[in-house]
């Protein structure tokens, strides 16, 4: 029976299991497992991440921008629109497999927009990277 995401415990089982099939992903799953080194500690700053975006939570100390601008360094500006696809698609298959109710579409809603955000930031980046 699907649940309600309701608390930190909720977020966290999500990030868990949504990554396990990140990390399995033949397309995918080898930008996350090169650059991640200590997924356990991965997964709790996911976690609070996703329980500030939700929640309201201030627990996140990070900058998204700044990390994906490197992976996609990392990996010769090479990240396109269709990876963010991939992830978004088990994002969303992730939370229906799991939960149901408002927060569900929160989430989603909230996964496109930062994607979107982070990729064009990615964008920006290389063009900037060109220009020097």
């Amino acid at each position: 029976m699907k649940k309600q995401i309701e608390n930190r415990d909720d977020i966290s089982f999500l990030v868990h299991q949504f990554y396990a099939k990140i990390r399995a992903d033949k397309e995918i799953g080898f930008y996350f497992n090169e650059m991640i080194q200590d997924w356990n500690a991965h997964l709790e700053k996911l976690t609070d991440f996703w329980e500030m975006n939700l929640f309201g939570v201030k627990k996140y100390n990070g900058n998204p921008i700044a990390v994906h601008n490197k992976v996609d360094e990392h990996f010769g500006d090479k990240i396109t629109a269709n990876e963010f696809g991939i992830w978004l698609n088990y994002w969303a298959q992730t939370l229906d497999e799991h939960f149901e109710g408002e927060n569900v579409e929160t989430l989603k809603r909230r996964a496109r927009k930062m994607s979107t955000f982070l990729y064009m930031s990615m964008f920006e980046h290389r063009k900037k990277e060109n220009e020097i």
